[in-house]
Parts: structure tokens; sequence; C-alpha cells
């Protein structure tokens, strides 16, 4: 394992520390503090996903452009930690946290592609799954860490959100920091005329690329978000609102232990039956969530099948995709990939919020199942041609 890849994985330790703090109380906070309906929240958690997608590709071209993955990941990360101050500033106004929320985002989504292209480009093609493995469960350690420090700040001040959110400003800032100081930036060789947009949107022509990103895409459209999973969990079981920081820890521990697990697994049987069988234990998650049974045993069951889930598909999706692309386009083209995931999970968010408002949750969380249990019959076709690498006109 190179060090730039375990420093990327430090960096990211340190930050979902500091995003997770936030992601952790923020359904409270909105919903239960604020008083949003699910719709409303829904819109401003599609938000977290969808603006993404319009600063992805501009952010995957200028890295690929100017061969700066380390400056344009930097400013994203120091965009997103600005952003933590914001939501102290803003108050109540849903628009307000909608204008932060968005800020945040945007951050994430220049950071995410320049980062798991300097992976790839630090790593042999054979184990890019152990790669990607070892990345995200450092990264997973951190979100394991930041419901705890979140829950802990609560304790100690019960209702001080503002003081979370300075917290989480601090932390991010320290992730920043060593990015700047250790992680090393990756370049190759570029034909300049061919880093454009229009060249990375050209891929999609690849018949394995193009099948994998409407696969991914297909599949984001009917995954519900991490929020309105742990919503439905506190409202199904009557979790008392202190607790609720907690529950992305079950996800966050399933998804540390099985991140490095899959990723070899990934390496040696191929990512396709692994990206599927993540998605069966997510359906198999959403099972639970509409079925007879409660308690602590569902839980748990809950919670380790929805980490299982992102083990199986985040860093075994970007391991998949790095060798199809060419040098020239690396991160142009995990940004495309990850856009039509972006774009997908917006309008995820959006309608299952509107499905809770309008016919209940349990309406929501059947039609959600039913839903993936048809696009994972879609997806598997589409995930079948021979693997071979994209090329550029």
């Amino acid at each position: 394992m190179t060090v730039n890849v375990l420093m990327l994985g430090t960096v990211s330790l340190v930050t979902d520390i500091s995003s997770e703090m936030v992601t952790a109380i923020l359904p409270l906070y909105l919903v239960l503090s604020l008083g949003l309906t699910p719709l409303q929240f829904g819109v401003l958690d599609g938000m977290y996903f969808g603006v993404t997608a319009l600063v992805r590709l501009l952010g995957g071209h200028l890295a690929d452009r100017w061969q700066r993955r380390k400056l344009i990941a930097g400013f994203g990360y120091g965009l997103s930690a600005i952003c933590k101050l914001g939501l102290l500033v803003v108050g109540p106004s849903p628009l307000a946290l909608g204008a932060v929320l968005a800020a945040d985002r945007t951050g994430k989504g220049l950071r995410t592609a320049p980062r798991d292209a300097l992976i790839t480009l630090s790593t042999d093609p054979k184990n890019l799954g152990m790669a990607f493995g070892v990345h995200r469960a450092m990264d997973t350690a951190g979100a394991l860490a930041g419901p705890l420090v979140a829950f802990a700040v609560l304790w100690a001040a019960p209702g001080a959100y503002d003081a979370v959110f300075v917290v989480s400003c601090c932390i991010a800032m320290l992730g920043v920091l060593l990015l700047v100081a250790f992680v090393r930036d990756q370049q190759t060789r570029i034909r300049s005329s061919v880093v454009s947009i229009r060249a990375a949107l050209r891929l999609l022509a690849d018949r394995r690329f193009g099948r994998m990103c409407a696969a991914t895409a297909l599949l984001g459209l009917v995954t519900i978000s991490d929020s309105f999973v742990y919503l439905l969990l506190q409202r199904r079981l009557g979790i008392a609102a202190g607790y609720f920081p907690l529950l992305p820890l079950g996800t966050a521990a399933s998804f540390l232990v099985l991140a490095l697990p899959l990723g070899r697994l990934s390496d040696r049987v191929g990512p396709r039956a692994v990206f599927l069988g993540g998605h069966i234990a997510l359906l198999g998650a959403y099972v639970l969530l509409r079925g007879p049974f409660g308690g602590l045993p569902m839980l748990i069951c809950v919670l380790t099948l929805h980490g299982a889930f992102y083990a199986a598909t985040d860093g075994v999706l970007m391991a998949a995709a790095g060798p199809l692309l060419p040098d020239e386009l690396r991160t142009s083209g995990v940004a495309v990939l990850q856009t039509g995931q972006a774009v997908a999970r917006l309008m995820s968010s959006v309608l299952i919020g509107a499905l809770w408002t309008v016919w209940g949750v349990s309406a929501a969380v059947t039609a959600s199942a039913v839903a993936l249990g048809l696009m994972l019959l879609v997806a598997v076709p589409l995930l079948r041609s021979p693997l071979r690498r994209a090329h550029v006109d």
C-alpha cells in the first residue's frame, strides 16, 4: 500500500469525523428541532447529493486540465470546513440552510473525483480493490468516530448544536492541513486537446463505461439516503432523540469491518458480483424496515446490512471504473460516473420525502424495496459486458 493512499485515507478519516458529526445530528436538528416536514427535509437532503452534480464535472475537468488534483481536492476540503461555521450563522431559515448545505456539497463534489483519481494513479491496477478498501475503511473509521464526538458534545451540553458545528469546523481544518503537508500530487502525460468536458461526456459512448454509469444511476434512483434510513428507524423503534446521533455507528462499524475484505474479494472475483451483492444487502435492509419485526435485533440487522451495502459498492465502484478510463481523462471520467449517482440520489430523496408526506412511511419503504428489486434485474445485464479500456477520439 503506497504512502499516498494511506495519507489520503488519513485525510478522509479526519474529515469524516467532522462531516459525520454534522450528518449524525442534522436530521434531528432539521426535523425534530426546526420542525421541517419530510418533504422539506427530502429536498434539503437531496441537495446534499444533487448540488455536487453541478461541480463534479468542472472539478474533474480542471484537475485533469491543470494536472492539479491535490489543489482541487484541497479547495473542496477547505470549502466544506468553512461551511460548518455557516450552519452556526444562518439560523433556522430553510432557504439559508439550503444555501450552506449546497456550498458544503459543492466542496464535496470538487474533492471526491480528484481524490479517487489520486488513489488510482498511486496504485498498481491489480490492487485497486484493496487500495480503495483500505481508503474506505479509514474513511469509515472517521465516520464511526464522528457520531460519538457529536454525542459526547451534546451529552456535555444538551441541545448545544452550535458547539457541534464549531468542533466540526476545527477538525475539518486539521484534515486540510494534513492534505497540504503530506499528500503528493500525481501527474500524467496528457494531450491537452482531449481534455474537455465534452471529451469526458463522450466516454459514455464506451460500451462498458456507459453501461456502468447507467446501472449506477438507476440503482441510485431507488436508494434511500442515510438520513431517511435513520429517521425511519427512529420512528419505527421510538428511539429517544438523545440517542439518534448514535445510529450511524452501526452502519459505520459494518462498513469498517467489511470494506477491506470486500475490496480484496472484488480483486479476485471481479467488482460486478460484489457491487450487485451490496445492493441485495440493501434490499434486505428495506425488507426488514417494512417487516413485522422490531426491537434491537431488527436495528442491528438493518444497520449491518446498510454498512455492508456501502462496503460492497463505494470503493468497489471506483476501483472498477479507474482501469476503464484513459489517463488524460481519469478524474473527469470518475466525475461523470459520480455525477450520475448524485443526480439520481437527489431525485430519490425528493421522491421518498414526497411519498412519506403524502402516503405515509410504510408506503415509502414498500415502494423503495419494490423499485430496488426491479432495478437490480435491469442492472444485471447492464454490467455484463466484457471489461475493456475506454478510449478517446
